[in-house]
Formats: C-alpha cells, structure tokens, sequence
C-alpha cells in the first residue's frame, strides 16, 4: 500500500487489535499476579524499541551506579516519518502549484500530508483541523520568492 492516508486505517486496525488484547491480557492471573515484578540487579544501560500510532520509538539510556538516569538517546517516529512525509508534501504541493497559480485547497491538503505520518506535529501546536498556523513559501527556479500563502 502507498498511499498516504492509508496510516490512518493501520492505526485503527492497530488500536482495534491493541483493546481486544488489553482485555485479553487483564484476565490472565498470571500477568496480573503480585509475583510478576522482576527487580534487576545494577543496570548500567538499556534500550528500549516500541511501535506506537507514529511509528517505531527507539530510546536508549544509561544510569550511573545510584541507578539515576545520566544520558538518553531517543529517535522518535517523526525522525523515522520525515523522509516519506516531506515526499508527500511535495507531492501535494505539486498537485495544487502551477506557477504562480495556487489552488484553494493547498494548506489543507499540505496539512493533511504531514498529519497522515506525524498526527503530534500537529497536535503540538494546539490547534484542530484547518486552524493551525501554517505557511507556504513558493519560489520560482531561480529560488526567487514568488508567492506566499498562509493562514
């Protein structure tokens, strides 16, 4: 599958399965057993990988001998996503520019592309669907500025 938006549907099968095994799990009396905690010994260093709705979370820490936490490394799904996502905002902004002419729909659509990948980029600014703060710059092959849209 490539398209797009087709992370939207991955998640809710993702979420679907997640809630249906969540249940499944909470009934098992050994996972939910007081016996369950396995305490380490001195860890000096983990790493940690998860799938989570944007993609796969990698994090990476290492603890001093009190076993506080002195150095973390994390590389977070938008690291992993920005490739395709800047591809398929280039693709929409390809498909609403020609020229100086901008079709009506281009933040929108542009919005639409980097929310199918990273839907917390968007979500850290605060603002629902259409609203958010954005800005298109339109430069000609010259890299001279020949239009800019925003709302």
């Amino acid at each position: 599958m490539h398209s797009t938006l087709a992370f939207h549907w991955a998640r809710l099968v993702e979420l679907l399965y997640s809630a249906e095994r969540a249940l499944e799990l909470s009934r098992d009396e050994e996972i939910t057993s007081k016996e369950i905690r396995n305490k380490p010994g001195n860890p000096s260093e983990g790493v940690g990988i998860i799938e989570a709705a944007r993609g796969t979370l990698i994090h990476h820490y290492k603890l001093d001998e009190e076993g506080l936490v002195k150095k973390v490394n994390l590389i977070v799904a938008s690291t992993n996503n920005n490739p395709a996502m800047c591809m398929s905002i280039r693709d929409a902004a390809k498909a609403l520019i020609h020229g100086d002419k901008v079709s009506e729909g281009l933040l929108n659509m542009v919005e639409m592309a980097f929310r199918a990948y990273d839907p917390c980029l968007a979500c850290a600014s605060h603002f629902a669907i259409g609203q958010m703060p954005l800005e298109v710059k339109i430069y000609d092959h010259n890299k001279a500025l020949i239009k800019k849209v925003q709302r």
